[in-house]
């Protein structure tokens, strides 16, 4: 879905094709451990080789099949026509709105712009938007109202104000078409965000599969189920902890995007009846942010309140765990042996809830509660990532600006490649960081930056990244003595 929605409209070469391509590390790993299932190490060049090849042969499969420009455009027109439905940002690019103004308004556009606010130098004309160059005379905060106000005074809500920087970091002013404007909402196929019917659905499947994965970490095979069907039950601490971590995770993000009037759907659970019984939840925004602040506010909510709800539930599930003898393979989801010393936090908790039963060389086997807990851990260090389009990506994007969380995010992956390296375990998350777009979609106002609070706050998000991802140094092992 991902490279249909970005690539198919540059290039000929089939999106299987494309998708083959990307897929290449993890269809050679998988074959070499199914013809190999009794070794535990893979060949380094099997590891990087791929890793090289894959994207080359990305983008060279889109080059040889890549579109000229007009011709790109003209085939995009023509397959929004066709379309029933297509996503704002895409009608906003194929220019299903008009853009143009007379005379008389670009005399007004000029005027919109105070000496002493924002000296105006000149106005370029794009396909998608009309950008204001100046320079800019006042603070950003007092700048962007002004200019916005004075703005919607003479094109009341036609145009969409956007405030960012250059690469060289001047600030300027775009207009782009509003597509959420009376007369845009007549033009544009209308599109319904809330489907509770939707979302209560894929609650009941989640909780279906979550439960029945309970019951299985609970010692209980499925086949008994059928002479005991009361033996469901035992399911439920895992499945009802999960789901509320995962709900409240994105409720918070819903609440803080419908608090700054964002559009945006409700939260929508993934079921899968294998593994974890769940890949997640998500919501989908809309409309752009309206600043760095709403970016922040809506990126940190659903990593902080799922956090609150994570420690009460792995307290509880890692009371009624259970310490056994550390095995020879350790893995991160062995639950039913478990080295809690491969994160600094959670062998802290560990060690404050079980007290002497943790000693050295002791695991835990974990409650199915106290596993919904580690996932949860588990969720939040993997949000509070700062790549991209991740919850840590929009967090560094609302503190430092959209150039410098760029560089954040590329330091990221490759510090997370080397720590594949070191810890296994991590290969899946170097993975998914590699494909993922290192750049976050900017805010309408991207210039003004946060208040120190808001620093300090996502100083400390950062900080809890590194204490989950951080193993527990020996030196406070032996002080511990776990």
């Amino acid at each position: 879905m991902v490279i249909k929605r970005n690539v198919s409209k540059i290039t000929t070469t089939p999106t299987w094709l494309l998708w083959l391509s990307l897929m290449i590390p993890p269809l050679i790993w998988a074959g070499w451990y199914l013809i190999n299932p009794s070794q535990n190490s893979m060949p380094p060049i099997l590891i990087f080789i791929p890793l090289l090849l894959s994207p080359i042969i990305y983008v060279w499969l889109i080059e040889i099949g890549k579109i000229p420009q007009k011709e790109s455009n003209h085939q995009s027109t023509i397959s929004l026509e066709k379309s029933e439905k297509k996503p704002i940002e895409e009608e906003l690019t194929l220019q299903k709105l008009p853009l143009s103004i007379n005379p008389q308004e670009e005399k007004a556009l000029r005027d919109c712009f105070p000496w002493g606010i924002y000296y105006l130098q000149k106005i370029d004309y794009l396909p998608q938007a009309i950008l204001c160059m100046g320079k800019l005379m006042s603070a950003p905060e007092k700048a962007y109202p002004t200019v916005k106000s004075n703005l919607e005074k003479v094109f009341q809500d036609r145009f969409l104000i956007i405030f960012q920087e250059t690469l060289q970091g001047q600030p300027f002013f775009a207009l782009v078409p509003n597509p959420y404007s009376p007369t845009a909402q007549q033009k544009l196929p209308q599109e319904k965000l809330t489907r509770p019917d939707i979302a209560l659905i894929l609650l009941l499947f989640t909780f279906i599969t979550t439960t029945i994965v309970g019951v299985q970490l609970s010692g209980v095979e499925v086949s008994e189920l059928e002479t005991n069907p009361l033996l469901i039950l035992q399911g439920l601490p895992y499945s009802l902890s999960l789901i509320l971590i995962l709900g409240i995770h994105e409720l918070s993000h819903y609440l803080f995007a419908v608090y700054y009037q964002i559009r945006t759907t409700l939260p929508y659970f993934i079921p899968i009846p294998f593994f974890l019984g769940t890949f997640g939840a998500f919501i989908s925004i809309k409309s752009p942010m309206p600043n760095r602040k709403a970016v922040f506010d809506v990126a940190i909510a659903g990593p902080l309140g799922g956090f609150l709800v994570t420690i009460p539930v792995l307290i509880w599930g890692l009371a009624y765990s259970q310490t056994v003898n550390m095995p020879e393979q350790i893995n991160m989801l062995n639950f039913e042996a478990l080295d809690p010393r491969f994160s600094f936090l959670f062998a802290i908790i560990s060690k404050f809830v079980l007290g002497s039963k943790l000693i050295a060389d002791k695991a835990i086997a974990l409650h199915p509660a106290a596993v919904a807990g580690y996932i949860g851990l588990i969720i939040t260090a993997l949000n509070l990532i700062p790549v991209g389009q991740l919850d840590g990506g929009h967090i560094v994007h609302a503190m430092f600006g959209q150039k410098k969380a760029l560089i954040i995010g590329q330091i990221t992956r490759i510090l997370v490649i080397m720590l594949a390296l070191i810890r296994g375990e991590f290969l899946l998350w170097a993975i998914i960081l590699i494909f993922m777009p290192v750049t976050d979609q900017p805010a309408l106002n991207d210039v003004t930056e946060l208040d120190n609070k808001r620093d300090f706050l996502g100083l400390l998000a950062l900080l809890l990244l590194i204490m989950i991802l951080l193993p527990l140094p020996s030196t406070v092992q032996s002080w511990l003595n776990i």
